[in-house]
């Protein structure tokens, strides 16, 4: 299975290198040459892997993984420095690092990392019963939505149809599937239905309603949940 992982580098050797290797390893890579740039990636796609590096333009990556934890997104994260100091070390599993390595460092250890760490995070960052959409944080098990680290209020008829989009995550399913699965159709006839909780669940995740970028219409045939 493809696994995305996103590369936070600002040396272009490294990333032309490390980036190809990892596409060689039948992964999908995508990269960020600043702190910025790289939060903002990490905090809109759904990643299986983050590569990041410390010494950064403007935001350095201890304040990319401060950020993101605080964000509630649990990615897990590998952290590059060519500083060999131990305090870095704590400091960045203490904020939320799942491993660290220091520059340079052989291609063969990094792989090995990199694969040790996917094979305890599920794909598409779903742990358990928790799945991550990029800022969104959907716990199953307690029934929670968190967007950018705050809780968002969801009735129960939509946190049923974003846990049927969740488990189906990346396939296309008919309004009829819905109403059957979600509402059990229950007297409720009307595709409209799923059109307007599909709206107000947009409302509530997306970051732009009107352009979503996780709840997706599929023209004739319903919706998907990218993926």
């Amino acid at each position: 299975m493809e696994r995305r992982i996103l590369l936070v580098e600002d040396e272009p050797g490294l990333v032309m290198t490390l980036g190809d290797r990892l596409r060689i390893e039948g992964h999908h890579v995508e990269a960020a040459g600043d702190g910025q740039t790289g939060l903002d990636m990490a905090s809109a796609g759904a990643f299986d892997l983050i590569i990041l590096d410390i010494m950064l333009p403007g935001k350095n990556g201890m304040d990319v993984c401060r950020d993101l934890r605080q964000r509630g997104i649990a990615t897990p994260i590998l952290m590059l420095t060519a500083r060999g100091q131990t305090v870095d070390k704590v400091v960045g599993l203490r904020i939320g690092a799942d491993d660290y390595m220091t520059k340079p460092f052989e291609m063969i250890e990094l792989l090995a990392r990199v694969e040790a760490l996917l094979r305890r995070a599920p794909a598409f960052g779903a742990a358990g019963d928790i799945y991550q959409l990029g800022p969104i944080r959907v716990d199953l098990r307690r029934t929670e939505v968190v967007r950018h680290g705050k809780p968002v209020t969801l009735s129960a008829k939509e946190f049923q149809l974003l846990r049927y989009l969740v488990e189906h995550r990346g396939t296309t399913v008919s309004r009829e599937t819905l109403l059957s699965e979600v509402w059990g159709y229950g007297g409720v006839t009307s595709s409209r239905t799923v059109d307007v909780h599909v709206a107000w669940l947009r409302q509530k995740l997306e970051e732009d309603p009107r352009q979503p970028q996780w709840i997706l219409t599929v023209h004739g045939l319903g919706y998907k949940l990218a993926g």
